[in-house]
This record gives structure tokens, sequence and C-alpha cells, in this order.
């Protein structure tokens, strides 16, 4: 399928569906999708760029960073994963999965404010268990998926847990044993109060069959599970996270779009087979939109030793215990920093995306567009031609004649000096760059 199949998809069908079911859809999903439309428009902003040689002109269109786009979250999963792995604690984890039963998964959609506690309620459940056990208190990075496989609503929770723990005294001890099967019973017992605990009377009567069920069909207890992990501990940090950030569908599980149906690919967990599911547009679109987020919702946490807080705390203390001891256990990274979009694009490509294909001169930054007030303007310019040349690309966006001096009606061209290159202001896309530079090859 083509690259922008999602977007295809939701620019020929969202005004219809919309329009269809406006009143049962949140307000927060209409702003992910109109940002996730508009993602790369230039009509929506832009950086210019030219190059110092041969003067090569390069209009970098602003992204979206919304949630929804899976054309964003791609670089930002791999980067956030990047970092995690160099900043967490350098010690062996394990990859913790907590799910519900069935039956339970459409009160979770129907009362989302539950799944902030549903989150706490299960790194609490981990956590409490070692501080009891081992008198130790682990590091968790908890991440929240609602979608499973065939993108139907199955909230559960992915958990990043070290295999070891600090003691009171900055002490580091490490364990290789969770007790699955106790761990169960009690995430069972946890999930069913906590749905008691928020519903009210009337509530808990329309659900209180759903919740009988789940409890008696569960005689062990609800899934909970933690492999172990094979590898280098970086590899092995760096595919965990990229899993617990991933979006609800890749582009390259959908088949096949013919404008009524969509055909995508899925893991079928209960015979271990890759099969593909034919749903209408709009049931498709459906599937998709439930598991956006709520305004400003966090779908990653950390707790314990890895809580924001007491992090750096944590990490000195364990670094001055190791001193102490003359041993090392655990290897502590002091300074972490994202890469911006042009190492990234060079550690992906071998190339620098800010040299020139034709000419090998570096581009230089002249200025960006931004919109104000639903209008472009030219937010910033090095210098009177730039922004000539700027409300020129506005206009021919736009159509509107901008109001130039005398000097900026002169101006035909951009003559840029020889500077290195200079970001200000928003990051400039790397997928565009990306996205040139197979072109001009």
């Amino acid at each position: 399928m083509e690259t922008n199949v999602l977007k295809r998809i939701f620019l020929e069908h969202w005004p219809q569906f919309y329009e269809k079911n406006k009143t049962r859809i949140r307000l927060v999903v209409v702003k992910e999708i109109e940002k996730f439309l508009g993602c790369g428009n230039p009509r929506n902003g832009f950086k210019l760029l030219v190059c110092e040689g041969c003067h090569d002109t390069r209009k970098i269109p602003y992204r979206c960073k919304g949630r929804f786009c899976t054309t964003c979250s791609c670089g930002e999963t791999e980067e956030w994963s990047r970092v995690m792995a160099e900043d967490v604690f350098q010690v062996n984890h394990r990859h913790v999965i907590l799910t519900i039963d069935e039956g339970l998964r459409d009160i979770f959609l129907k009362y989302r404010e539950m799944l902030k506690e549903f989150m706490d309620e299960a790194a609490r459940l981990v956590q409490e268990h070692f501080e009891k056990k081992h008198k130790v208190t682990p590091g968790i990075i908890a991440g929240l998926h609602t979608f499973g496989s065939k993108l139907n609503f199955n909230p559960h929770v992915h958990m990043l847990v070290t295999m070891g723990g600090m003691t009171a005294n900055g002490e580091w001890k490490t364990y290789d044993y969770i007790p699955f099967k106790k761990l169960r019973k009690q995430w069972q017992t946890v999930v069913l109060k906590l749905i008691r605990r928020h519903l009210t009377e009337e509530q808990k009567k329309q659900v209180q069959p759903l919740l009988q069920k789940a409890y008696s069909e569960n005689e062990e207890g609800f899934y909970v599970h933690g492999p172990k992990q094979k590898g280098d501990v970086k590899t092995q940090l760096g595919y965990i996270g990229r899993y617990i950030r991933r979006p609800a569908i890749a582009i390259e599980r959908i088949k096949e779009y013919d404008g009524e149906y969509v055909v995508f690919r899925y893991h079928d967990k209960t015979d271990d087979m890759e099969k593909e599911e034919k749903v209408t547009v709009e049931e498709f679109i459906s599937r998709l939109i439930r598991h956006i987020p709520d305004e400003h919702f966090k779908m990653i946490r950390h707790y314990g030793l890895y809580a924001r807080r007491i992090k750096k705390e944590c990490k000195e203390k364990v670094q001055t215990w190791q001193e102490k001891v003359k041993k090392t256990i655990v290897k502590v990274q002091k300074l972490i920093r994202r890469r911006n979009w042009q190492e990234r694009i060079k550690a992906q490509t071998g190339k620098d995306p800010m040299v020139c294909p034709k000419c090998q001169c570096y581009y230089e930054y002249k200025g960006e567009v931004c919109l104000e007030e639903g209008q472009l303007v030219v937010k910033h310019a090095v210098c009177a031609k730039s922004k000539a040349v700027l409300e020129r690309m506005i206009n021919d966006l736009t159509g509107i004649e901008e109001t130039k001096t005398s000097e900026e009606e002169e101006t035909n061209a951009v003559k840029p000096k020889q500077a290195p290159a200079v970001q200000r202001g928003r990051q400039i896309s790397m997928y565009d760059v990306l996205a040139e530079r197979r072109n001009t090859a």
C-alpha cells in the first residue's frame, strides 16, 4: 500500500463519519484527527532552507506531533526508546503484562476515567510485592495499551520492571523470580474492587453480571505474564521500550483499501497465526479513534525508583553505595539527551540532511511561516530578502497578495551568505527531508 494510505482513508471518509456520529465523538478525537489530516501540509506552516552553493530551496512543512499520527509517532517512539534504554539502570528487566477479562473491556471503554487508576494499581501490585518480600524498591515504567491485535478495545498494562531493587540505605539487591500465579489472583481482586469503587450503586447493578462472570470464569485470576528476556540489556530495553509506546496500527499492516473496505493483517495469539480481517471503512475508523486517549492523559508512567521526583536521588545513592563496597553492579548514566532531527537522520541513513545532494554545500535556515488566527504569516526571517521570498511563498499557497515595501518588491531571489546552518523555533520534520532525498536520488 502507499505510504499515506491511513491519511487517505480519513481524508475520504472522516467528514461523513463525523456528521453521522458527531454526538458520540469526543472533542479530543476531533482535535487529533484535524491535526493528523493537516500533518505535513505547508498551509499549516513551514521552514525555508536555501543551499549556500547552488541556491536550491527546500520548503519543509511542520509535522503535527499528534498522538494519533503514525508518521510522527514512529520517529518519536524510536527516539524515546533509545533515550529510555540509556537512562534506566543497566540491569536485567522483565516485560510484565497484566490483562483483564474480556467481559470487562466495555466497562473501561464507557468509564475511561478509571484508566489512570488502572495503571496505578497494576504498578502498585508489583511494587508492593517486592517491598514486602525482598525489602527493596524496584523501578517500574508502565505503558497502557487499549488496543488488541484486531484493533478491538482491550485495556492492558505493559510494564518494564527491574530485576533488582534498592534498599533503604542505597544497597542494590538482585532477584529473578516473580510469583505470577499469586499475582494473577491478586490482580483479579484489584481490578474488580477498582470497578466497584468508581461506579455508583445504579451503575454497579448494571455491570454486576459481568463482574460475577469475570470472577467465576477465571478461577486462577486474570492473566499476568513476564517472560525472561534474552540478549544484551540495551537491546532488550530498546525492544521493550518500542513495544510499550507503539501505535495502535502500523501502516504496513494495512494490506488493501478499495474505498469501501479495509483489509488489515493481525497476529492471532490463540493459534499463533498471521491472519487478515476485512471491515468496512466506517468500522475501521470507529475501531481506531476509540484508542485516542483523553487530553493530557499520560499513556506512560513511572513508579518506584523510576518516579521522576526521586530517580536522580536513587541513582546517586546506588552510585555512592557501589563506590563504598568497590563493586559495580548497576551502571548509572549521568547525562542523556535527545537527538535532534539532523542527528537522527544521520544515524539512520548515514547522510547529513543539511548537505545539498546536488552540490554538497550546506543548507542555511532563512526563516519560517506559521499559522496565526488561521492566517499564514512570516514568523521569522533572517533578512528583508528572506522575508520577501517567504511572503511570495505564502501568496503562492493562499493566492492572497501581501503588502510589500519597495525594497522587497525589487527582491527576486534569496542570496544566502556563507554561514553554518542555524535552527530556531520548532524542529524541522525529518520525514520530509528523507522523502526529498528519495525523490532526488
